[in-house]
């Protein structure tokens, strides 16, 4: 049996002044967890460069799925990760007919204990990648440059 995420877009508005007219601006939420967010189209389609759009979540729920298993493939080999930050990159494809994100550019700097093997890092960050279920659903090409530090 599948696992099912459930996840809820609330929109209010008007369409009927036209395109530019319209506000993209929308909540999101994704039950049980109560956190709600605020989202909006990308700048280039007239959205709120304040606000998170669909492209980024898209980059985000890979760079967290490709951390998270990381994480825990070196949980289970005992590898002392002791921190992690990724400046992950989307990139849109400039036919906005067909529109796609053609690639995704994963960046982590993972840093562990004094004396943790850093080819045996890196094998796990190879790892994640294959088990990550997110990257498994995407057709983009997904690249990860890590960077390993202790």
């Amino acid at each position: 049996m599948s696992l099912a995420h459930h996840a809820r877009i609330e929109w209010d508005g008007s369409t009927g002044s036209g395109y530019r007219a319209y506000p993209r601006a929308h909540r999101a939420v994704a039950p049980p967890a109560s956190a709600a967010l605020e989202l909006s189209a990308d700048p280039h389609f007239r959205g709120d460069a304040e606000l998170l759009n669909p492209e980024q979540l898209v980059v985000l729920a890979a760079a967290s799925c490709q951390m998270l298993s990381f994480l825990s493939l070196a949980a289970r080999k005992h590898v002392d990760v002791v921190g992690y930050t990724d400046e992950a990159v989307g990139y849109l494809s400039e036919d906005l007919r067909k529109a796609s994100i053609e690639r995704i550019e994963l960046r982590p700097v993972i840093r562990v204990a004094a004396g943790t093997d850093e080819a045996f890092v890196r094998e796990l960050v190879v790892q994640g990648h294959e088990e990550c279920y997110i990257a498994n659903s995407l057709r983009t090409q997904i690249t990860i440059a890590a960077t390993v530090v202790s």
